[in-house]
Order: structure tokens, then sequence, then C-alpha cells
């Protein structure tokens, strides 16, 4: 959350130098590390619980396929425009090095880091301590009516805009995935897949905004 407010607070001043005006394209791969180091150092604390059965795999696959249609359907189904703006590697096309170290960093971040983070927090933590503040004594996949509403809701308005509504259904569906393996590894399989498949889908249409 420091990274992505001092993004928005750089790109506030308006700064002429492209790496000024456009922090995003070094403060993202920054994040990535700091925040990779940080689940890294932390790592014997999480218990993942992966999915041990083939409908463990096929119930998290189906979910994450789901919700990438979700997310897709707006410009795919409903017409809605293009998302065009948004961070573009494209423009590194002429530095190779600039453009694949983009690259890897983005899918780096999209595809593991951030599956990571907000699973833990989201399905790990949050959906547990609405239960109970010793969150660590309630059985992952444990869940109450507000626990489960508050948690998709507010995993929407953490993509407030136009993702908000999408983004809620994904917080249910992502919280189902939960409840039916009670697997946080699930989870993180899930969002992991869907943000592939997003990444792909980005970089076939160019529609920056979905990152």
């Amino acid at each position: 959350m420091l990274f992505l407010g001092l993004a928005d607070f750089i790109e506030s001043q308006k700064f002429a130098a492209f790496h000024l005006a456009h922090p995003r394209y070094w403060l993202y791969p920054l994040q990535t590390v700091v925040c990779a180091g940080l689940l890294f150092f932390y790592r014997r604390y999480y218990q993942f619980a992966w999915p041990g059965t083939g409908r463990s795999w096929a119930y998290t696959v189906g979910i994450a396929v789901l919700v990438l249609g979700i997310w897709l359907s707006p410009q795919e189904l409903l017409g809605f425009a293009p998302r065009l703006e948004g961070f573009d590697p494209s423009l590194f096309k002429e530095e190779p090095a600039m453009y694949w170290g983009t690259l890897f960093f983005r899918f780096l971040r999209l595809v593991v880091v951030v599956p990571f983070l907000e699973e833990i927090f989201w399905r790990g933590f949050l959906l547990r301590y609405l239960i109970k503040d010793d969150f660590e004594s309630v059985e992952p996949g444990s869940y109450t009516l507000f626990s489960f509403s508050a948690v998709s809701i507010a995993f929407g308005l953490a993509h407030w805009g136009p993702d908000f509504w999408p983004a809620v259904i994904t917080g249910a569906l992502y919280n189902l995935i939960m409840l039916r393996t009670r697997s946080l590894g699930a989870c993180v399989i899930a969002h992991g897949i869907t943000n592939l498949l997003l990444g792909l889908y980005i970089m076939r249409t160019g529609q920056w905004g979905f990152w």
C-alpha cells in the first residue's frame, strides 16, 4: 500500500522526466521484490494446505477460469470500451532488456506475489478474524454470513472503479474455494491462474487498463 500511495503522490506532482511522470514502471518492480522478500522471510508462519484431490484441483481451476470470464465480460460480451490506458510495457520495445525485464517483474507480481499476498490477507486472515479475534484458533474454511459478505465487499472496494462488481463476485468465488477445499493454497492457485490468463489476454489485446 505504501508503494501504491507513493506512485500516486509522485504522479500528482506532474514531473516532466519520464521516470518521475510514470513512476509505476520502476516502483512496481521494487514493490514486487520487497513483497516477495517479506513473503519468503515469513514463510514458516503460513499454512497453505495445498489441494490434495482431483476434485479440489478441478474445482479450483474451474473457479479460476470463471473469474476470468467475469472480469472480461464487460468488454467481450457487453460492448464496453476497450481499456487501453494503463501500464504499457510496449513503450520499451526498442530496448529489449527493459521490455523483457518490465514484463518479467509485471508477471511475477501479477501471477505469484499478488495471489500469495492477497489470499494470505483475505482468506487466510480476514475471513477468520471477522469470526473471532484469535483467528488462528478458527479452522480454515470456517465462515459466517457476515465474514463471507464483508470479505467479498471489501475485496471489491480494494479494486474500486470499473472492477468493483467483478471484484465483489470474485471475492465471493474465492471464498467458496476456501470453504469447499479448506485450502489456502487452492485460493492462491486459483488467483494465480486467473491472473496469468488475464495477463496473457492483456498482452494479446493491449488492454493495459486491466493490469
